[in-house]
């Protein structure tokens, strides 16, 4: 949690709203990845890329 909240204040001081997207983006694939690399949805999950 406190590399997101550095991330926050680095994101807020410097006025680059924009890396909010693609951090939300880049977490997001990456828990997928991580939540179905054992399970019966991975071979449907990986149909999608």
């Amino acid at each position: 949690m406190n590399l997101l909240r550095d991330l926050w204040g680095f994101m807020r001081t410097r006025k680059k709203y924009w890396l909010l997207p693609l951090t939300i983006i880049l977490l997001t694939f990456g828990s997928l990845v991580v939540l179905t690399s054992g399970s019966a949805i991975a071979p449907f999950i990986y149909t999608l890329f």
